[in-house]
């Protein structure tokens, strides 16, 4: 079992305030960090959130505003003089190599470390071994994408009564059974489904970036345990959302409510709103499990089959 944390960096919008800074949202599985948006400062919240420079790191970038992007310039800095020596995996929309490479150039940057730059398109973004990362088109002024973190399903319950009952002796034949692994017994091959349950589902976070609600993104979304949504505004600047392209509270949780989300965060606050309780009165009444994410607030995120 993996454990999957979520650590909010920045929650603001445009505008920072003295309690939040702007956007970036940390995922914390196992030893791996995926870094979703870099607003300006973020690396100075990673130090305050005590997450360390030199791990396996993914960065994501939802789209080309200040208060998404220009962070990404200090964390690149701040890992070449703390002497990161691990590759570095960066992924955006289109350009995102252009604005690396020139401000790398211009600022002169003595990287000590290989940084990796991936365009993003729709579709699968990142496959490794045991969950993917998906981008789908996000409704913005600029190209912008949200994106979908997505474990692979785990095996299901070990029955060891079955494997005995197959002939598989105790020890490092069961655990690749448990691993999913199929193994030779002798002329006869006994495969994972043979002494195991149905499989476990994996997990999913979705994150909105900046965007208008809409039914693609509630489907990009489906069955998520997790979606951090865009919440500008209140219902009352409904009108502002959607001049500027951004979402209210309560629209946040229309798309959480049609995409069976179970849980659903609010994020990227105007500065206007130094008490978040009313937008998260408001999504309470679409969806029934909302919360505001506040800067450094950490959320433990479960296998869905431990709250089933």
């Amino acid at each position: 079992m993996v454990q999957l944390r979520l650590i909010f960096l920045g929650t603001s919008s445009s505008v920072p305030t003295i309690e939040r800074n702007l956007s970036s949202i940390a995922i914390l599985r196992g030893e791996e960090l995926l870094l979703f948006d870099a607003g300006e400062g973020t690396q100075r919240q990673m130090l305050k959130a005590g997450i360390g420079f030199n791990r396996k790191t993914k960065i994501f970038i939802t789209h080309f505003h200040g208060d998404h992007v220009i962070g990404l310039l200090g964390i690149l800095q701040t890992m070449a003089m703390l002497n990161r020596d691990k590759p570095l995996d960066i992924y955006g929309p289109r350009g995102i190599a252009g604005f690396i490479n020139y401000n790398s150039n211009y600022l002169k940057f003595e990287l000590t470390y290989q940084v990796r730059i991936h365009g993003v398109k729709e579709g699968i973004v990142v496959k490794e071994k045991d969950y993917v990362v998906k981008a789908c088109p996000a409704e913005h002024s600029v190209r912008d994408y949200a994106y979908l973190l997505e474990e692979s399903d785990r095996p299901g319950v070990f029955y060891p009564e079955r494997a005995l009952e197959l002939g598989v002796p105790k020890g490092v034949l069961w655990s690749k059974l448990q691993d999913g692994e199929s193994i030779n017994l002798g002329d006869k091959m006994i495969t994972p489904h043979q002494v195991l349950g149905p499989k476990k589902p994996g997990r999913k976070i979705g994150i909105s970036g900046d965007t208008r609600p809409n039914p693609r993104l509630s489907k990009f979304f489906s069955k998520a345990d997790v979606i951090i949504f865009d919440s500008t505004y209140g219902q009352e600047y409904e009108d502002k959302a959607k001049d500027r392209l951004h979402s209210t509270a309560v629209e946040a949780a229309h798309v959480a409510r049609d995409a069976g989300a179970n849980l659903l965060i609010l994020t990227h606050f105007s500065a206007r709103y130094s008490d978040t309780s009313e937008l998260v009165s408001q999504a309470l009444k679409v969806h029934p499990n909302v919360m505001a994410a506040s800067d450094l607030s950490v959320v433990d995120v479960p296998y869905r089959d431990s709250y089933d």
